[in-house]
């Protein structure tokens, strides 16, 4: 598998009423094409200021981000937008999603974007998106006349319409219950196994539990890591939620 995110001596200095916060500190980093990381911390330890640096979405301060091969900050905000509009697949726990747009147009509104096919198939493409993740019936719903989970479920199939090459998750569980959360997960989970790669943050051991390897973030920098590997059925979820809550309590968690 080849290397589909590098971060070399990474780093994010904010300046807040003239004092230097280093948010991020000589991060290196690689994530393989395929795989599913996912990003652990306290809160301030800089995870999701990694997730929007290397997404292009915030500038770096030193070092250097490469994605699938590129160097992002050599990049103008033009190609940058492209990128990520035909390469990236983005959820967050704030659910942006436009309030004037149905369902369905909010997700297909990025393959409108980026053009790579037909506006109709574009359509049945998202169509066939939302049986899988059991939300057809919201289609022509407004943003406000669904649940949660539902809500959710559509931002990881606005996410998916381009058939991204990474998909960014920001705490994708964090606002929902625990069957909206098991949704979501499994959902994440059968994306990575189509061949998406895909970098993730929480703060949820069962959520991580999932993921392949998990990477443990402290004031910036990398503190440590502990590799999964690939979970072969929903019955390791317990064991691996153990083994993940063990190596947490040897981090400081």
């Amino acid at each position: 598998m080849s290397t589909v995110i590098e971060t070399k001596d990474l780093c994010k200095t904010y300046i807040v009423d003239k004092q230097s916060n280093n948010v991020l500190q000589n991060v290196n980093l690689k994530v393989e094409e395929k795989e599913f990381v996912t990003v652990m911390g306290p809160s301030g330890s800089g995870k999701s200021t990694l997730l929007y640096t290397v997404s292009g979405m915030d500038t770096v301060t030193a070092g250097s981000v490469l994605f699938d091969g590129e160097e992002l900050s050599s990049m103008k905000e033009k190609e940058l937008i492209n990128i990520r509009l035909l390469k990236m697949g983005f959820i967050f726990q704030q659910m942006y999603m436009m309030k004037k747009l149905s369902i369905i147009d909010n997700i297909i509104l990025p393959g409108f974007q980026a053009k790579l096919k037909p506006r109709d198939e574009v359509r049945k493409d998202a169509e066939n998106l939302m049986r899988k993740l059991e939300i057809i019936d919201t289609a022509e719903r407004e943003i406000t006349e669904v649940s949660g989970g539902q809500l959710q479920r559509a931002c990881l199939c606005r996410a998916l319409i381009n058939n991204p090459k990474v998909l960014f998750a920001d705490e994708p569980t964090g606002a929902l219950n625990s069957k909206a959360s098991k949704d979501v997960m499994q959902r994440l989970l059968e994306a990575n196994r189509a061949g998406t790669t895909v970098l993730m943050v929480t703060h949820s051991e069962k959520v991580a539990s999932i993921s392949d390897r998990i990477i443990y973030l402290v004031d910036g920098g990398i503190k440590g890591e502990l590799t999964l590997g690939k979970m072969a059925g929903d019955d390791e979820i317990s064991i691996r939620e153990r083994k993940v809550r063990s190596w947490l309590d040897e981090m400081g968690w």
